[in-house]
């Protein structure tokens, strides 16, 4: 007799058939813990459907949304499936082994607990030899902890929430959202209680390059610039702002040698350098966008990131 699904993962994909490979082999492996999940895969748009993918793991479900962006077709694979738990990962992540156990066990043990994140790190190249971006990455790129404790949300790379507080929140945003923070802290406005899972970990790459880095920033750049008033004081605060993070990398000193993300002094020196260069990398586009033409910066999308 099949047993009925406890956990329905999602995974939104778009011309990553390698990294969804890997992110499916790793989710097929916890099937050693013995809980019976279902794994719905969601293409939106490749040039090429990952069929041949999907199909060379068992028990995968490969759906389409023609709409882009991620939270569409997040959107798309909550509402057919099977299980009262929705786990979202990434195309491009790999859930560390005991992923799916920790998340059912402590929502298990938590009924009062609506939704949960679950820690992300960087997937090293070479462990013994990182570079600035995976050194700067593993400290900065993903506080999920942080994301939950402080602010309300929970990242989309590793997020778990029950089927029927989804269905109560409502669906992701589209493409010019960001759709995790928006969702979470709605979530949270509503009264639904989130909760960090340190056990459930996964890990994703690093960016490739420092091009790749910043169009990642220009897209959160870009999204909190559309949240203020042009002009008067909001306008004031956010150059006041920039200046601020131009600074700020002196301050990060500690944080950088206490943190135990990375090892040696080597990588947390690496760190240091390529936030200083993140930091005034994001002053400028800020400054750019109180002063100059903004378009270009504005459009960040889904499909420009995945083609």
């Amino acid at each position: 007799m099949r047993l009925s699904p406890r956990v329905s993962v999602v995974i939104p994909h778009l011309n990553e058939p390698a990294d969804l490979r890997r992110c499916l082999r790793a989710l097929a492996a916890q099937r050693v813990d013995g809980i019976p999940f279902e794994i719905i895969v969601v293409d939106n748009g490749s040039a090429e459907l990952p069929a041949a993918v999907c199909a060379a793991v068992p028990g995968v479900r490969l759906e389409s949304e023609p709409i882009p962006g991620p939270g569409p077709a997040r959107n798309h694979g909550a509402s057919v499936a099977q299980a009262d738990l929705l786990a979202f990962i990434d195309a491009d992540c790999i859930a560390e082994p005991g992923w799916i156990r920790s998340i059912v066990e402590f929502m298990d043990q938590n009924p009062g607990v609506d939704f949960v994140g679950g820690d992300i790190r960087i997937l090293l190249s070479d462990p013994d030899r990182i570079t600035a971006i995976e050194a700067y990455e593993s400290i900065y790129s993903y506080r999920a902890q942080r994301y939950v404790e402080q602010h309300g949300f929970a990242a989309t790379g590793n997020m778990a929430v029950r089927a029927e507080v989804f269905r109560a929140v409502g669906p992701f945003g589209g493409i010019s959202s960001m759709e995790d923070t928006e969702w979470g802290q709605k979530a949270t406005a509503k009264g639904y209680k989130i909760a960090y899972v340190a056990d459930a970990t996964v890990r994703t790459a690093s960016c490739k390059s420092f091009s790749e880095l910043t169009r990642r920033w220009d897209r959160h750049i870009a999204h909190e610039f559309r949240q203020i008033k042009r002009g008067g004081m909001s306008l004031a605060k956010w150059v006041a702002t920039s200046g601020i993070i131009a600074a700020s990398p002196g301050g990060e000193v500690v944080r950088i040698l206490r943190s135990d993300r990375v090892s040696g002094l080597r990588d947390k020196c690496l760190a240091l350098a390529c936030l200083t260069r993140v930091r005034l990398y994001r002053a400028r586009r800020m400054l750019g966008l109180a002063f100059h033409d903004n378009t270009a910066l504005m459009v960040g999308s889904w499909n420009r990131e995945n083609s």
